[in-house]
């Protein structure tokens, strides 16, 4: 496992398509540890017992669901958090204990935001982080290889019109680190420093209008 931040700790890499990587995140607050996303590296589960283990376990979508699912909360006791749409299909693996449907904060640092249209439960996490506030965007909003920033959106699957709703959502927020589950290129971590967060999420919006309405009217 990699640190990234005071309190935040980076899996390895998995590669699940050509030209995407994906890591799970471990947020360690003196509330209790906090995995985002998931990890088939089970293998780090040791390092992980020694930061003091898994209090929460927040998917973001369903793509993240794997047997690894049970075995962190069969390990950890971990509470197994995703959202009510998509929590049927991770309780073939493991117990749901929040089926959530709602925006909510939990302890007073983590805001739980559903955001649905790359999956009909995706989900991100805003946390307020040792360094500054973590949003994690699962697969809704990434950077690729040449530095843009995309929606996920996948045609013929996705949902386009509450993914267009979805980034108006997260352009209200003022994160200072933005991390992705999958993302293409170097990392899926970005510090946004001066660039304005809701410009990017603006931008991502109208390109994910104008391509899909000219998918439309071609």
């Amino acid at each position: 496992m990699n640190k990234i931040r005071s309190d935040l700790w980076e899996t390895e890499p998995e590669y699940p398509a050509p030209g995407l990587s994906t890591h799970a995140y471990l947020w360690t607050p003196p509330e209790g540890n906090v995995l985002f996303y998931n990890t088939t590296h089970t293998h780090e589960l040791d390092h992980i017992a020694q930061l003091g283990g898994i209090r929460h376990h927040y998917l973001s979508h369903q793509d993240e669901i794997a047997s690894s699912v049970r075995t962190i909360k069969e390990r950890f006791g971990s509470q197994l958090h995703i959202h009510r749409a998509e929590a049927h299909l991770a309780a073939e693996t493991a117990p749901v204990d929040d089926p959530f449907s709602d925006r909510h904060t939990v302890d007073s640092i983590l805001e739980v935001i559903p955001t649905p249209g790359h999956t009909p439960g995706s989900t991100c996490y805003l946390a307020q982080g040792a360094e500054g506030a973590y949003l994690f965007t699962g697969d809704t909003i990434y950077r690729g290889a040449d530095g843009r920033w995309f929606a996920g959106y996948i045609k013929g699957f996705s949902d386009a019109v509450a993914l267009a709703h979805t980034l108006s959502v997260l352009a209200t927020l003022e994160p200072d680190v933005v991390v992705s589950s999958a993302f293409a290129g170097d990392s899926g971590v970005t510090e946004l420093g001066d660039a304005r967060w809701a410009d990017i999420a603006h931008s991502v919006k109208e390109r994910l209008v104008n391509h899909t309405r000219r998918s439309e009217e071609s």
